[in-house]
């Protein structure tokens, strides 16, 4: 027998996986380590979920409205915490998270953000979602401190 072949009987010395079910379901395997942590957090979104239910609907109700529109402001809800993919809504989110960095006030990003030639009226408008124009890029490539091909990758939804 050869020194290259392999032994009729070996060892898999890998870590053992347990089985994770969802809803009586076995949806993938986890090493032991993990699994109880992922278990939890995915079992906590499912709890926040049906919170975020349960307020909408206590609103719905004391707006007077009726059980249909939960879901409707659900999503309103969600919508605005969950980060764009790209375009303008992206940038202002972007932009916002940049006068928290510095630590501004409004009235002080503005003067900043004037100072790389963005007026106050269109930081207004990209901040409230509005699109951008071209000549913007550059100023808004300044303020936020990234290259320009970065921000046009980022606005162009090309970028994770």
């Amino acid at each position: 027998m050869s020194q290259d072949q392999p032994l009729s009987w070996q060892l898999n010395a890998q870590p053992a996986y347990i089985p994770v079910s969802h809803k009586g379901t076995v949806v993938g395997f986890c090493q032991p380590l993990y699994a109880k942590q992922i278990i939890e957090s995915l079992n906590y979104i499912e709890t926040l979920q049906q919170a975020l239910e349960l307020a909408c609907y206590d609103l719905v109700a004391r707006e007077g409205g009726s059980s249909d529109r939960v879901d409707e402001r659900v999503q309103d809800y969600l919508s605005k915490v969950i980060r764009p993919p790209s375009g303008s809504a992206l940038i202002g989110l972007m932009l916002k998270g940049r006068q928290r960095d510095l630590d501004l006030n409004d009235e002080e990003f503005a003067k900043f953000c004037d100072s790389y030639r963005l007026s106050r009226k269109e930081l207004r408008n990209i901040c409230s979602g509005e699109d951008i124009e071209t000549p913007q890029l550059s100023p808004l490539a300044r303020i936020l401190g990234i290259s320009l091909d970065d921000l046009i990758n980022t606005w162009q939804g090309d970028e994770a």
